[in-house]
């Protein structure tokens, strides 16, 4: 087993990961079932697992991609999840695919 891969991950964490407030967060949280962070007892420290930051994107892309409002984007998540995620994922490989080709052309323009 990695020992290097987390298991869990704060709200700061994933607010950063996500480019998003940790209000709005917390915010989702209230309005989408599907997303319930584990809490420590005592402490109510939010910790999210993969499986949350995968939601997250996914609620992400929806709402903050596709302009869905957050109503819209839970009632899209229970009707259609996996086509949902296949959709975020599709999206972030072309992300990861324009930011490679802008770094390319950035080095091929020092070329010239």
């Amino acid at each position: 087993m990695n020992k290097n891969i987390k298991r869990y991950y704060s709200i700061s964490e994933v607010s950063k990961m996500l480019n998003v407030s940790e209000t709005t967060l917390r915010y989702w949280e209230t309005k989408l079932p599907q997303l319930s962070p584990k809490t420590r007892s005592g402490s109510k420290v939010r910790q999210y697992e993969d499986r949350d930051i995968e939601i997250l994107r996914n609620i992400y892309n929806l709402v903050k991609v596709r302009g869905f409002r957050l109503s819209a984007a839970r009632k899209y998540l229970n009707e259609n999840r996996q086509g949902v995620e296949k959709k975020a994922d599709i999206l972030e490989t072309l992300i990861s695919v324009r930011d490679q080709l802008k770094e390319l052309k950035a080095q091929l323009d020092t070329l010239v």
